[in-house]
């Protein structure tokens, strides 16, 4: 590809804003984003960039929008896209009654086809152009998703999920068989083109202490691999970790003792934890995806981000479908604000965006290819129509400044809001067409 200019409103963050950084982020009302073969060439303001172009590049305007870096999602189950919006139980009830039987199905690899095409689809569309990935115990989810994502060329982290115990026949593995068949698909996906592999245990109350001490032999083995699993989301579930690990200190503890926590460990929700398990995230480097959307569909509870934000740990957001009702940042944004709202801490707009942009790259140790839209990185971003409905559109007439629009996107915004998805500097979705066009 030839060097291409893109023209508009430019936002993007270089740091966490809750840091009190002034130099946390950028704004370029009338902005130029510089892409050549798939790459930031640079970005800044139109009058100190345009004079440096030559006159043949061509300049892409996006006119009353806002372009942003792809949103990026650290966690999310593809193989339960169809029972999303599931009426009525709480974490154990949910998986029993919507997620085995939905998770059964993939057993055929015609389905895990069909399904990966859709779940990216719908990412695409929802203005989200990486993501950390749960697939199903078979091996055929995996293989659906990645040859999926490689040919569209998106960045994306996905693993075989690693089960037992507590889980219906069909849906369990073994010791040696989750074992070898994680170590198989690592081998033959990760590290390919845009692919990371995510070694997957569900969760504790679904993996023995012999696999879990697989997985961390897998971590050993293949030490560029990253690392997803579930923690402290729901009061029972606690309990019955309890029960089952009655010889270790808390939840985390469970899977510190197998070597689970590190850079590249992201673990779901967090939600009841003590203060030695933040302090050990911590310590680790681990990070937690935040997934308020889930938490309240499913009755979890609130997570503590100003707690989270007090032992350093790095927090990106998640939309945990189909826990989550909803593929959209811009909605599971919305319900952050509000949680943290109930609890007395306010979400900047910027910082929901750092934690769905640079922050969630940061959490997946992927911030040296995306996040933001530094010279090098990789041209994934997004363009936030300003008019996608009449009541948007209404609003914003009475706003002054780019935080003011951005936050009005957030708590009014959903998938209408997305008018292109661009993937390496390819237009990959654009509203006008209603399909991904890669």
């Amino acid at each position: 590809m030839a060097l291409t200019a893109h023209q508009g409103e430019i936002l993007h963050c270089l740091e966490d804003p809750s840091l009190d950084n002034s130099d946390a982020w950028e704004y370029f009302e009338k902005g130029l984003l510089l892409i050549e073969d798939g790459y930031i060439v640079n970005c800044g303001a139109e009058d100190h960039l345009s004079g440096q172009l030559p006159q043949d590049v061509p300049v892409i305007k996006h006119e009353h929008a806002l372009i942003l870096p792809g949103f990026i999602d650290t966690h999310i189950h593809y193989p339960q896209t169809e029972v999303i919006a599931s009426y009525g139980t709480r974490l154990i009830e949910w998986l029993e009654q919507y997620t085995f039987p939905a998770e059964m199905a993939f057993a055929d690899p015609e389905k895990c086809r069909s399904m990966a095409e859709f779940f990216i689809r719908e990412l695409l569309r929802n203005g989200t152009t990486s993501a950390m990935v749960f697939a199903t115990v078979h091996p055929q989810s995996v293989d659906a998703f990645f040859e999926e994502a490689n040919r569209l060329n998106t960045r994306m982290v996905c693993g075989k999920v690693m089960m037992d115990r507590n889980a219906p026949e069909g849906l369990t593995d073994t010791v040696l068989s989750g074992y070898e068949r994680s170590r198989d698909l690592i081998k033959k996906w990760h590290g390919k083109g845009r692919l990371g592999y995510a070694v997957t245990p569900r969760f504790a109350i679904t993996s023995t202490a012999e696999q879990l001490a697989s997985a961390g032999r897998l971590l050993s083995e293949f030490p560029g691999v990253h690392f997803q699993t579930h923690l402290a989301e729901n009061p029972e579930e606690c309990d019955l970790v309890s029960e089952f690990f009655p010889n270790c200190q808390d939840y985390l503890d469970v899977y510190d003792r197998y070597s689970l926590l590190g850079r590249r460990s992201v673990f779901a929700h967090g939600i009841h934890l003590c203060d030695r398990e933040w302090q050990r995230l911590r310590e680790t480097d681990s990070s937690v995806a935040y997934c308020p959307a889930s938490n309240l569909f499913i009755g979890s509870g609130m997570f503590d981000l100003e707690k989270a934000d007090l032992h350093g740990v790095r927090v990106g957001m998640g939309t945990d479908v189909a826990g989550g009702d909803s593929f959209s940042m811009l909605r599971t944004i919305n319900q952050a604000y509000k949680v943290q709202q109930l609890q007395q801490y306010n979400l900047s707009p910027l910082r929901s965006v750092y934690m769905s942009t640079l922050g969630g790259a940061r959490a997946l140790d992927l911030d040296r290819y995306i996040g933001n839209f530094e010279t090098g990185k990789e041209a994934d971003f997004i363009v936030l129509d300003y008019a996608p409905t009449d009541l948007v559109r209404l609003r914003l007439q009475s706003t002054s400044s780019v935080m003011e629009r951005l936050f009005v996107l957030q708590m009014l915004g959903d998938d209408r809001a997305i008018r292109e998805t661009w993937v390496m500097g390819n237009k990959a979705y654009a509203k006008d067409a209603r399909q991904t066009v890669v």
